[in-house]
């Protein structure tokens, strides 16, 4: 982060990977979630899809192609910290708001709140630097979303 801002003063170019790898680790997060309980429904690729396509105005085979690219991240990956890392810096307090109440989306999307499910988002919440109260937020108003339907 500090050679970011020294490269900055100084004029040099930015590091443009870390916009490209927004989109993978968010998806991995995702999945991560809906994989957290062990069950992982067809219901489930469909949210994540949705919650990809509007968050990065993909096709709806676009948002398929990097759920299915996230799948198989997410399954080779060892921890959260390289996919969490990377949305700890690159998004902002409101960003990172909006992660996190669509993975509440996806972990209350089949009606049970399973500990696992509940200990993923808590941990990752930490590792972005937002709190248990942020995270009550976030999930209120993802169940506000699951009851109107949207």
């Amino acid at each position: 982060m500090l050679n970011r801002l020294f490269a900055a003063f100084q004029g040099a170019p930015q590091d443009e990977t870390a916009a490209p790898q927004m989109e993978p680790a968010i998806a991995a997060l995702l999945v991560e979630a809906a994989r957290a309980d062990d069950i992982y429904t067809e219901d489930e690729k469909h949210l994540i899809d949705t919650l990809l396509s509007k968050r990065f105005a993909l096709s709806a085979d676009a948002a398929a192609d990097l759920r299915a690219r996230a799948e198989i991240a997410q399954a080779e990956a060892n921890d959260l910290y390289g996919f969490s890392h990377i949305v700890k810096s690159e998004l902002d307090r409101e960003g990172k708001m909006s992660l996190v109440e669509d993975l509440w989306r996806i972990v209350l999307s089949d009606g049970d709140r399973d500990p696992h499910e509940e200990m993923l988002i808590r941990r990752l919440v930490g590792l972005i630097y937002l709190e248990d109260r942020d995270s009550a937020l976030a999930r209120q108003r993802a169940e506000k979303a699951l009851e109107s339907g949207q």
